[in-house]
C-alpha cells in the first residue's frame, strides 16, 4: 500500500483550502507512483506531488490537485474532514 495515512493537522487543513492533500507515504514511493495511486483510487487529476522525509524518517507528499477538484471532498469521501 502506497498511502499509509492522510495527516489532519492545522496546517494540513490550511493547505487543503490550497487544494493540497498532506500524506505519509511508503518510503520507496516515486512522485509518479502517487500520482498514479491518487488519481486512480480518487478519480482526481494531480498537479504535482512533493516530497519529503521527515525527522523522523517517514516520508511525506504533498499533493496538489487540479483546479476542478477539490482536495477536502476527497477527504470527505474517507470520513477524515
Amino acid at each position: 500500500m502506497l498511502i499509509k495515512c492522510f495527516i489532519v493537522t492545522e496546517k494540513s487543513t490550511a493547505e487543503v483550502e490550497k487544494n493540497i492533500l498532506t500524506a505519509i507515504v511508503d518510503r520507496n514511493a516515486t512522485k509518479k507512483d502517487i500520482k498514479k495511486d491518487i488519481e486512480r483510487r480518487f478519480d482526481v487529476k494531480v498537479e504535482k506531488v512533493n516530497t519529503l522525509i521527515t525527522p523522523k524518517g517517514e516520508k511525506k507528499a504533498y499533493i496538489k490537485l487540479m483546479p476542478d477538484y477539490s482536495a477536502e471532498e476527497v477527504l470527505s469521501k474517507l470520513g477524515v474532514f
